[in-house]
Order: C-alpha cells, then structure tokens, then sequence
C-alpha cells in the first residue's frame, strides 16, 4: 500500500505535538538574519502563535488554488489589547512602528486588538521588541490558543455597570496566554468577560462568555456563563450554563472550560469542525452535560443560575460623549471608520487623551476607539482635536454601524476588497439617506468566514464573486435580521447576491421601505422579523425575483477553516 497523504488536521495536530512555538522564539530571530528564503514549511503555521500571519498578494483566494490565495513576502502582525485597555505611550509605540513597519496603516479588529501589514521578515524582531518595552505583544494573537480575551471598554467607568470585570480580563489572559498546559488548543478560542449591562463584548459569540449580573438574594456581584458561541460558516450563539459564578470562581471556571476544549479530542478530527461549538454541534453534548464537566474539573458544584435580563436592542457602540461614574469626568468614543488608523491618527488620540484626560484609552469590538476620563470641561475641545484628526465623535448610523474585515487587500481566504468598498458604502448612503436616523449595523464581510461578522448584523453582506462579461468582480450576498441581547437572532440569508457595485442602491431600498411600512417605534430588526425572506428580497431587488443560492455550483469558495 502507498503512503496514504497526511490530511489537514492530521498535520496541524502532527506540527502542534512537535513544536510549542512560544517556545521558539529564536527561531524568528534566525530568520529574520538570514532573510526570507530560510523560512520552513512548518513556520507557515507556527508563526500564528506568535500574532503572525503570511500576507496575500491582493487578489485574495481567486488568485490561489485550493480555496487559498498566494502569499507575498510581508506578514500581518496582531497586538494584543485585552480588554481593550491602552495608554498613550503604548497608542505612540503603536504609531511609530506602523510608520516604521506598516506603511502606515493600523486596523482595529472586532476583537479590540490592532493589526498591522507590510512587515518584512526581517522587521519582526525589532517589531517585536518594540512592543514587548511598551507592554504590548503579539504573542497568542492568532493560532489554535486563546486569543485576545476581551472585555467592555468601559471598564471601571461605566456609570451603569454591575462590576469592573476588566482584572478578571486580565487574570484570564495571564492564565492561557504563553502558558505550555494552553498553547495546544483543537482551534482558536476566544473568551470575553464583561461587568456592562449593554454585553458590548458579544458574550453571545464567544466560545467562553461571563456577563456580570447581582445575586437577586445577596446583592453578590456575580456572572452567568455561556459557552459554545461562534460564527463563521457554523454560526451559533452560546449556551448560557444553570450557574452562577462568584468572582473568584471566574477565572477558575474559564480554566476548566478551556480544558474541556482542549481535552476533547474528537474536535481534532476536522480542522473546519474543531471550535467548541462543535461539540453541541456535532457530538451531542448538552448544557446539562458540560455544566457537569465543568463542576467535576472545579471539584465543586456551582450555585444555580439566577434570572438575567438581556440587554434591549443598542448600538454597543460607546460613540459620542456621555459621563462616567466619576464625578466631572466624561468619555469620548471616536468613530473609526471601517477600523482603519493612520500613524498620525494614534498619536493624535495619544496627544488628545495627555492633554484632556488622564492618557488613557479603550478600543472596541465595534472597531472605534474610546479616550476615558476626560474632565467635563475639555471633553469639548477633545472632541475638536479628534474630529480634526478624522475621528469624530459622532456621524451618521451607517459610519457609526459599519464593520469591515480585512478583505482581499490583505487576506488570503477572503473574495472581495473590503475596505474601501465599506468606506465608499458609508459615503453613498450618507448622501442617498441623509436623514436617516434610526440605528443599524451594516457588516461586511470578504467571505463566509464571517470575521466581519454579518451573521449578527441588521444587514450583513458576505463576499462573493459573480461573472460579468466573463469577468469576474466582487459581489455579495445579503443575510438581514441579526440580532444580539434580548432579542437575539442568527441572520437570515435572503437569497440575494448582487455585483459590489448595486449594494448601495440595494440597501437604500430596503431602508427606504422600512421607513414607509414600519411601526409607531419599530425598530429596522423588529421590521425584518416580521416580514418573510421573498418580501425583503423584492425591496432590497427593487422587485420580485427568486431567490439565489449562496454559492453556485462550481463557484470559488474560500479554504474551509473556519478563520
């Protein structure tokens, strides 16, 4: 018999058992001296430990085979912000190297991390080492290990919060992250704990969610939990388990959880099946079942869960200045649009947070950034400084709703360009709907993995590629009616798939027959919910037509890896 071929878990599973790369670093500095061409097969895959992702040539995954496109010589590097929790020295550490490494650009992520391109090989290190004097790193940012973990921006000033959880956020990260018992994870893992009422964090898509609540009893600060939430092509939201977790139970449980992951070895059979999601998905497991697994690894049982309310439909957004809980203090979100940053633009937000506050600042998952207590008396003129840097405080609901994820500029598996399109689909609907008042998220995303994530947007757009003339140009295919929090939903993919070029006019369509037909107070979610997929296609299509199928027969498609 032949050698049968390794599949694409077996080797990931074979380089993981081989090699813990946090334990390699050097191995980058060799590399980074002897230049690109000593970089291993096996380096493909171990750079994603250290935040680090090969960069694609611009075209995306048409331009490759295997549903991957090519790779250049220039590398994504992720930084790390847990919590989302920055400092101005850190914000002007992040300028200089984008200006030194990056040409530039810096791209917040829906993760509140802050991701850079261009980078050579032999620009890691000193990268690196930039970071790591600042107190940043890139180190667990990608790979089969506990990404960013994340955490309201509001943390600590929040004037509604249950609980500053933002020192849980950290414990967490310093418990998995470069830890050897957790850099061997079936996939990625993402955890957010949250002390906000409004879940800005998204607990509802992570594989591990706390979400703050009081004991209705005690009065205790407590969580509830959810477990086995995700996107991509599998979407689903988390299960919220019958405990309630005390604060010094939570990182313990987070612990126990990630070990349940990591411990699961049929999630490593399939490399696009191996999210903890999965095992609810897949393997019959029930909240009653990892609930009890979870116990069993704490050694004790946890109190049961006490009703929650979910937090009503908002933005999430923290655009706009509003007060903290401390006296005379403010906060100031800044719109970010589409997530992209100019070197120039953190220094300005270093300079505006000095001089107004107190240096500090948060990024969020909605890909803006937030300067915190800022003293009543100059949040005005931070707000000036940050407008003039092209971060305002404000803007319609399309600059301030709109997501984007790195799309075909960068990314090897995405189909479309992402990110000019999303700025020019904010400006068009600006100047098609300039009265448009009413909240609602438009996401983007460059394929069906869902880093954009439409799966939880009003109206979310998933890149596609349609053949025109016999050219093939970007296109996207409309989902509509996700929600999060009390009225959570999974979008509905509506059968609509139209060229880059008619989605403007196609959701001004539909915006405009929400306007005409809704209900004294009906919110653009609570209007979808009631109307049947045929109908919001003919509004988005100008007129009926049938529905198509999200990916044809024979059409390109990116690697299934559930990025």
């Amino acid at each position: 018999m032949g050698d049968l071929k390794e599949s694409k878990a077996q080797r990931a599973e074979r380089l993981k058992r081989e090699l813990n790369p946090w334990e390699a670093y050097e191995i980058i500095e060799r590399f980074a001296r002897e230049g690109h061409a000593a970089i291993t097969q096996e380096w493909g895959t171990y750079f994603r430990w250290w935040g680090i992702y090969s960069q694609g040539d611009g075209v995306g995954a048409v331009g490759g085979r295997g549903g991957e496109g090519r790779a250049t010589k220039h590398f994504m590097v992720r930084v790390r912000i847990p919590n989302g929790i920055v400092a101005a020295p850190q914000l002007r550490t992040l300028a200089d190297v984008t200006d030194r490494y990056a040409r530039g650009i810096a791209d917040l992520t829906v993760r509140q991390n802050v991701q850079l391109h261009w980078v050579t090989i032999e620009d890691l290190p000193p990268l690196m080492h930039a970071l790591w004097r600042a107190g940043l790193t890139s180190l667990g940012a990608c790979g089969d290990v506990t990404r960013n973990v994340t955490g309201c921006p509001l943390a600590g000033v929040d004037a509604e919060e249950v609980v500053d959880a933002s020192p849980l956020v950290f414990e967490a990260t310093r418990l998995l992250n470069g830890n050897p018992d957790f850099y061997n994870l079936p996939r990625k893992y993402k955890v957010t704990i949250t002390g906000c009422r409004t879940w800005c964090s998204y607990p509802e898509i992570n594989d591990v969610g706390l979400t703050a609540l009081r004991h209705p009893a005690s009065g205790e600060p407590g969580f509830s939990l959810r477990v086995g939430g995700g996107l991509s092509t599998d979407p689903r939201l988390a299960e919220r388990l019958d405990a309630f977790v005390r604060w010094h139970q939570a990182v313990p449980v987070v612990r126990a959880v990630t070990e349940i992951f990591r411990d699961s070895d049929v999630l490593r059979e399939h490399r696009e099946k191996a999210r903890l999601k999965f095992l609810f998905l897949r393997h019959g497991w029930t909240a009653e079942r990892f609930l009890a697994e979870v116990e069993a690894r704490l050694g004790y049982a946890l109190d049961r869960a006490t009703e929650e309310p979910r937090p009503e439909e908002v933005y999430r957004d923290h655009v706009g200045i509003h007060p903290q809980r401390q006296p005379d203090l403010c906060y100031a979100g800044a719109t970010v649009l589409r997530g992209r940053l100019t070197a120039a633009q953190l220094r300005a937000v270093a300079d505006a947070a000095e001089r107004h506050g107190d240096g500090q600042a948060r990024t969020t998952t909605m890909q803006n950034v937030v300067v915190v207590n800022v003293r009543r008396e100059r949040v005005g003129a931070l707000a000036r400084e940050l407008a003039q840097a092209g971060l305002p405080t404000g803007g319609s609901p399309f600059r301030r709703g709109t997501i984007a994820c790195t799309g075909t500029e960068f990314c090897k598996l995405a189909l479309t360009e992402t990110k000019e399109f999303s700025r020019r689909l904010v400006e068009d609907l600006e100047r098609r709907l300039p009265s448009f008042h009413e909240h609602v998220k438009l996401h983007v995303t460059g394929c069906p993995n869902s880093c954009g994530q439409h799966w939880i947007a009003d109206i979310g757009v998933e890149g596609k590629k349609l053949k025109i003339d016999g050219a093939l140009v970007d296109a996207y295919y409309f989902c509509v009616g996700g929600a999060l929090g009390a009225r959570q939903a999974v979008a509905r993919p509506i059968g609509l798939r139209v060229p880059a070029s008619e989605v403007a006019s196609a959701v001004e369509r539909l915006l405009r027959a929400y306007l005409a037909e809704r209900h004294a107070g009906e919110t653009f979610r609570a209007f979808a919910a009631r109307h049947d997929d045929a109908t919001l296609r003919a509004w988005l299509a100008g007129g009926p037509v049938p529905a198509a199928e999200r990916d044809p027969a024979g059409g390109l498609l990116p690697a299934g890896v559930d990025a």
